[in-house]
């Protein structure tokens, strides 16, 4: 049974005290009317019965205490079957008695008080008619039967009616829970790809000033020309990295991509790393490269970087050799260098290393990892590393179309 009333109920529950009003009214009316003798004591029952059921209200406003209420409908069929006991117009308060024992009391409960109410009021309009007839059987029996019908009824309806609001309420939940993960991952991703970002641009390129600035200052006392060579060196990188700095904020591709095409920007790299640190770097281009989606060759320049910056930092190489492919269905990026090499296994987890490094292998996997393709290691301590990054190559723009 509903613990709130709906504005149904309500409606349902304004209608019984009406109907137990006028019932008791027209009992009382009948009395009057028929001038029979007992009649000051039917009228007499009848406003008591009509004052103990006007107290109910006070009473179920305390729902918590069932003795109360239960004491309160053993008053009111008690006073009820005086009523019956002193006229034959009693039996027609029967049928919303029905309804008040099938609201107030748990369904078995209910279903015998609603039996005994009946057996009651055939008992009592037989003792009136001194006769049992079928039809005085038969019309409180229909009254209990429809009652009982349209009680559990609006009970089944009730309780599929809660079973939907509990099912909307938990997919309203989950959907907010799903709106919550979906936004923690979309967090975390952009942090994911800010940190790629300052890993393979903003950390390589201070890194590389911080070499070229060591260089000018050894060079300086002996060799000036080429310590200021040095500093136009850091200068051009400060200002390349701002560039690049400016251009990950905005999400935008790498501003050598936006002067050329990969491979030109890998020559670029090259060069300048060269140029740079004086390492010997050599870059070559196997097949016929075609047009790679904007992310594909973002991800493959910021590998580069991120390898050849760690051929410089940690491997102490003295020649780099980097070649991409274009294989028809996929395009792949091999760095090779002659330094000191590692052991593939004891690779640090980001943040661990000296000095808090270690993000770059984790950065360059995760940004294969989300283009679908493969990264693979190879590395021995004393005879240098090889990488290869391979991605699946989609169709271009125009072979889509003529498909």
């Amino acid at each position: 049974m509903p613990h709130s009333l709906t504005p149904a109920l309500r409606v349902l529950r304004a209608c019984l005290h009406l109907l137990i009003a006028a019932l008791l009214a027209l009992a009382a009316a009948r009395a009057v009317t028929d001038r029979a003798a007992d009649a000051p004591l039917v009228l007499t029952t009848a406003a008591v019965l009509a004052a103990v059921y006007a107290i109910g209200p006070a009473v179920l406003a305390t729902r918590a205490s069932p003795p109360a209420t239960a004491l309160w409908l053993t008053a009111v069929v008690a006073v009820w079957l005086v009523l019956l006991a002193l006229t034959a117009d009693g039996v027609w308060l029967a049928f919303p008695l029905f309804f008040v024992q099938l609201h107030l009391l748990p369904t078995r409960w209910g279903l015998a008080a609603v039996a005994l109410t009946t057996a009651a009021a055939i008992v009592g309009f037989a003792g009136h008619t001194r006769t049992l007839t079928f039809g005085t059987v038969l019309g409180p029996l229909i009254g209990a039967a429809v009652a009982v019908a349209t009680v559990l009824g609006y009970q089944a309806l009730y309780r599929e009616s809660e079973q939907r609001r509990r099912l909307i309420e938990e997919l309203t939940d989950t959907r907010q829970e799903l709106a919550a993960a979906e936004h923690l991952a979309g967090v975390r991703a952009e942090r994911e790809r800010l940190a790629r970002e300052i890993h393979d641009t903003l950390a390589q390129g201070l890194s590389s000033i911080q070499l070229l600035l060591r260089a000018a200052e050894r060079s300086l006392p002996t060799r000036p020309e080429t310590a200021l060579d040095h500093v136009r060196h850091a200068r051009r990188t400060a200002a390349d990295n701002l560039a690049e700095a400016r251009r990950f904020v905005s999400a935008l591709a790498p501003p050598d991509l936006d002067s050329g095409s990969l491979p030109a920007a890998l020559d670029r790299l090259c060069a300048t790393t060269a140029d740079a640190t004086g390492l010997a770097v050599h870059f070559q281009v196997s097949g016929t490269p075609g047009n790679l989606p904007p992310a594909h060759e973002t991800a493959l320049l910021r590998i580069a970087q991120s390898a050849l910056g760690n051929a410089v930092r940690h491997a102490r190489a003295t020649r780099v050799e980097m070649t991409l492919s274009h294989m028809g269905s996929e395009v792949a990026l091999d760095v090779v260098d002659d330094g000191c090499g590692f052991r593939v296994d004891e690779v640090p987890e980001p943040g661990t290393g000296p000095a808090g490094t270690g993000f770059g292998l984790a950065a360059m996997r995760a940004r294969v990892r989300a283009l679908h393709g493969t990264l693979v290691i190879e590395s021995t301590p004393g005879e240098g590393t090889a990488l290869a990054a391979t991605l699946p190559c989609p169709p271009a723009p125009d072979e889509q179309a003529s498909a």
